[in-house]
């Protein structure tokens, strides 16, 4: 039995240097070279001179498909590694790959009646894998004679074993039932936008349990947004199986991105680092095209800017700016608080800032209920620190299902709170105000802002936890946030507005589109939508009461000169 680890801790080194990212070589070799035989004779009919794809294909590819197909243990008819993800930008080969491995393990499995599946998310993405595979058959009289195509139903045929190869744009009813032992899932960012995304691919590998020598391949780039979802949590666990943070030999990553170095230090904007995520630069993709590309982007707005990064270079979308979006987007995520300053808590924040405002904003049931804190470091108190959470009733997982995926992962990082009960968002936010009423943070005046629409009973609940009516206050919304919503722009640019690591607010601040009304900028819900960005407004109601500039109380003379006895 072989031994090895699907950990490459030095893949920053070898993507700098071109080397592959794959640290071992294929576990069964001779059954590696008999399906490389074919897979590489394959031809490209879609390419000028209509090459085979070992003519066509840079050595990185031919190196993945060979570990995928040398995991097989003919002894024991077991896959050994069960699971693989590739992490590549847009045209290098990606929907080549699915129909080239797929199209060999149909001809060359040994199991009848088997099922082989390319899971799609859209007819569209469907379409680019299954077309080339028909044409590759069309291509070779052997094949053509040994395999049978159904082109409207996307369905190829083993004449001989009547194994099948299916090519599906995904739904429940398309893969309720399935047996495949092959399953290759096309774009996996997309289905990050599905809250049906998870059961989906658990249905379509169940029959996996059944055939050991089956294995699920997932192909994608990086998402055009923060990613959410099922693509969120697998791109965070393949991360951590290639930096060795997780031991897992049956999972093999294989993820084409910048390392977090050459981010910082924008080296991803030179054309000459374009090969980092474009490892089939020069046959597939030209480094000319790229480029013509990139200075298109940026002529365009930041929010063409960031889908070409995302798209052609990997680079992950911390804040998904959008067309109008509010200025402060695009400074936000560099806002981040150090955690050598604050690690996000509200224990911390209680012990770093001198003051403290809130701000509160939440709409109906389809709404979030978002609270934001936001306080004067007292180090330096030209710096504001900002923690926001948000609650949601159920309704909105019936009433908004195109986000459901996104707000199920904010509820896994913490950010996020759904209801069980009518009230607990109520008691939510009392609790979390009660901890900085008590520290003595908020000022006499204007401590808490909320928006004045439908807060009667939240106000109720503050006046009982201790607030005074003077400490309560509405802030009138529209045009006039224009002070916050300006203001907040240039202190998160010069990093003097600081906020904690929280993905619910960098999806909010990407969800925020501006209007210019006057002199004034607007960022409303009936811009921007429902329930994606009350934290962000909350964040506003805070900003304008921090920006009158409160007192603050200071600690106790007893704290700092002990107590007088007399």
């Amino acid at each position: 039995m072989p031994t090895w680890s699907t950990a490459c801790p030095d893949w920053k080194e070898r993507i700098r240097g071109r080397r592959s990212l794959i640290p071992f070589d294929p576990l069964f070799p001779d059954v590696a070279e008999a399906k490389m035989a074919l897979f590489t004779s394959l031809r490209l009919m879609d390419v000028t001179g209509q090459p085979t794809i070992g003519e066509a294909c840079d050595k990185w590819l031919l190196d993945f498909v060979a570990t995928i197909f040398g995991a097989y243990d003919p002894e024991t008819g077991h896959q050994l590694i069960r699971e693989f993800l590739l992490l590549i930008s847009k045209k290098n080969t990606k929907s080549t790959l699915a129909a080239g491995i797929m199209l060999t393990e149909l001809v060359l499995g040994w199991r009848h009646e088997d099922e082989n599946l390319i899971l799609a998310p859209t007819k569209e993405v469907a379409d680019n894998s299954f077309k080339p595979a028909a044409a590759m058959i069309r291509a070779d009289e052997e094949l053509d004679a040994l395999l049978h195509i159904q082109d409207y139903t996307r369905l190829i045929t083993h004449r001989t074993t009547k194994a099948i190869l299916k090519v599906v744009a995904a739904d429940t009813s398309t893969v309720s039932g399935k047996k495949a032992s092959r399953v290759l899932v096309d774009e996996l960012w997309l289905f990050g936008k599905s809250a049906k995304a998870p059961a989906m691919l658990k249905e379509a590998t169940g029959g996996q349990v059944s055939r050991p020598e089956g294995y699920t391949l997932f192909l994608t780039t990086q998402s055009d947004e923060p990613p959410q979802g099922i693509f969120k949590t697998k791109l965070a666990e393949y991360r951590n199986i290639r930096d060795g943070k997780v031991v897992a030999p049956h999972k093999l990553p294989v993820l084409y991105e910048f390392p977090d170095e050459m981010l910082k230090a924008q080296e991803h904007l030179k054309p000459e680092n374009f090969y980092v995520t474009n490892p089939n630069i020069g046959r597939s993709v030209s480094q000319e095209w790229l480029e013509e590309q990139f200075d298109e982007a940026q002529q365009a707005d930041m929010a063409d800017r960031q889908v070409f990064y995302a798209k052609h270079l990997n680079v992950q979308i911390g804040v998904g700016l959008l067309h109008d979006a509010w200025a402060g987007a695009q400074y936000w995520k560099r806002a981040t608080a150090p955690r050598e300053l604050w690690d996000g808590s509200i224990s911390q924040f209680i012990e770093l800032v001198e003051v403290a405002t809130a701000g509160i904003d939440g709409g109906g049931l389809d709404d979030l209920l978002g609270l934001n804190l936001l306080g004067r470091l007292r180090a330096d108190p030209r710096i504001w620190l900002s923690w926001s959470h948000a609650w949601a009733q159920p309704d909105v997982w019936d009433r908004r299902k195109d986000i459901v995926s996104a707000l199920d992962g904010f509820i896994a990082n913490g950010d996020l709170t759904k209801c069980k009960e009518p009230n607990d968002d109520i008691d939510g936010v009392c609790a979390i105000l009660s901890q900085v009423l008590e520290a003595g943070l908020f000022p006499d005046e204007y401590a808490v802002g909320l928006d004045p629409m439908g807060v009667a009973a939240l106000i109720d609940a503050l006046a009982a936890a201790g607030f005074t009516a003077a400490q309560l206050s509405a802030v009138a919304q529209g045009f006039r946030l224009n002070g916050a919503v300006v203001g907040s722009e240039r202190k998160l640019k010069d990093k003097t507005i600081l906020h904690a690591d929280q993905p619910l607010m960098d999806w909010c601040a990407g969800n925020a589109k501006a209007e210019q009304r006057g002199n004034a900028v607007v960022i409303t819900k009936q811009i921007a939508g429902k329930a994606k960005i009350d934290p962000l407004i909350a964040f506003f109601n805070a900003v304008m009461f921090m920006s009158r500039n409160p007192v603050a109380k200071g600690p106790s003379v007893y704290k700092s000169r002990g107590l007088l006895i007399v």
